[in-house]
């Protein structure tokens, strides 16, 4: 029984994520939802409130892959400039993969402009993301890979240019081999605050 609750939550999800990317988040409806999941009403309000648990549930389940993706690159390198470029590779895969669940970050961010409680949810991974930046860059300085440059700064610059890659791509997928992009791009960066050995 517990197994067949999960499937069905997870054919939620999967739907949902489907039909915000294609649709958005406003011209999906849960009866949309639930046709494309093979579910009737009663078993979505089931497992959720409302249409927008299940687009905070998926908001949450991307971050947390995203956490997990990075904790592993950090456990598993050797200095912060490797870190760095680890996760600019690991990123870029998941543009290249054309991965569903870009769109839905526009969806995010136009949502999160009207509704004070996706606001919260999105802005609260953006600080603890800039947060986790500046402390990786505060410990590439301690270990003397990173110049003694203004940590939260340059965390700050280093949001921007992950936001603004984010935003051309899903704007202009073709217009660029995206995965290559983030790598040069995060080289580029990396080039600015890496110490050279004299």
């Amino acid at each position: 029984m517990q197994q067949r609750s999960e499937e069905t939550h997870a054919r939620i999800l999967e739907a949902a994520n489907q039909l915000f990317s294609k649709n958005g988040y406003d011209a999906t409806g849960v009866a949309e939802i639930c046709l494309a999941a093979g579910i009737s009403k009663g078993a979505f309000y089931h497992h959720f409130p409302t249409k927008q648990a299940v687009f905070m549930d998926l908001l949450d389940e991307w971050l947390s892959a995203l956490d997990a993706g990075f904790q592993f690159l950090h456990q598993q390198t050797e200095n912060i400039p490797h870190i760095f470029l680890n996760m600019a590779d690991m990123v870029g895969r998941v543009f290249q993969s054309a991965d569903v669940r870009l769109p839905i970050f526009l969806e995010v961010w136009t949502q999160a402009n009207r509704d004070p409680v996706v606001w919260q949810a999105a802005i609260d991974p953006h600080r603890r993301y800039q947060a986790y930046f500046s402390a990786l860059i505060q410990e590439g300085i301690a270990e003397g890979s990173l110049e003694p440059v203004d940590p939260d700064q340059t965390a700050r610059v280093l949001v921007s240019m992950a936001i603004g890659i984010l935003m051309q791509a899903l704007f202009d997928p073709l217009g660029a081999d995206w995965a290559s992009e983030v790598r040069h791009s995060m080289l580029i960066f990396l080039n600015g605050i890496v110490r050279r050995v004299a």
